[in-house]
């Protein structure tokens, strides 16, 4: 079976949107969570060794940036728009989503100050500590937040649309975002992770994904 028919049959990263009170959807996204924090500890501990600008480190914030962009597209502009629908005009609800789209504000400009504080050598270890202080607000925000809030408002149907749609927008990320998260975490969250994925991405993460991934050797050169 081709990687696209696999992606089919088993609807990839959507499987784990379209059951969000399961245990395999909170391994997921706790994992997704853990790991952009950690790749931005790891690019604090670079900066802190005066190697911010080495290429291995540089790739490694590019890697991160394209999965925080990803990450930022499905919860701001595909799950975002589908529960104000769901709340209408309640204030509270409403509210809840306002602190998304304000972290969301905050986050892109200070991404930008990282990047070019790498370009030009200085003042990254502030920048890099702000950025973090601002990612664990708005991942801790969305965890207790939005996503509670969503899973309260939105009809199964409302969750198999975002399924969907957040498959096609994922497909192309998946051979990277799996091996990206166990990359370095301890072994028993990295089975219980693993184990929350469909048997055949397991199987292509274990053969083809995290070798190539393994291979970039991004952050450690």
């Amino acid at each position: 079976m081709s990687h696209h028919g696999l992606w089919e049959a088993h609807t990839g990263m959507g499987a784990f949107v379209i059951r969000p009170r399961d245990r395999a959807y909170d391994t997921i996204l706790r994992g997704a969570h853990d790991a952009f924090c950690r790749d931005l500890d790891r690019l604090a501990a670079a900066a802190a060794a005066g190697k911010g600008r080495a290429a291995h480190v540089r790739e490694g914030w590019e890697n991160f940036k394209d999965l925080f962009g990803l990450h930022q597209e499905l919860t701001g502009r595909v799950l975002g728009p589908r529960v104000e629908r769901a709340v209408g005009d309640r204030r509270a609800e409403r509210g809840v989503l306002a602190v998304l789209r304000a972290d969301n504000d905050r986050i892109g400009p200070l991404i930008g100050r990282v990047d070019t504080a790498l370009e030009d050598g200085r003042d990254l270890p502030s920048a890099v500590r702000e950025l973090r202080a601002a990612l664990e607000a708005h991942l801790r925000h969305e965890a207790t937040g939005v996503l509670p809030l969503a899973e309260s408002v939105l009809a199964a149907e409302e969750w198999e649309a975002f399924a969907v749609e957040a498959g096609r927008r994922c497909e192309a990320r998946t051979p990277t975002f799996v091996p990206w998260v166990v990359d370095g975490i301890p072994p028993i969250e990295r089975s219980r992770f693993l184990a929350a994925l469909p048997a055949p991405l397991r199987d292509l993460n274990r053969v083809t994904w995290e070798p190539r991934y393994r291979k970039r050797r991004l952050w450690s050169g």
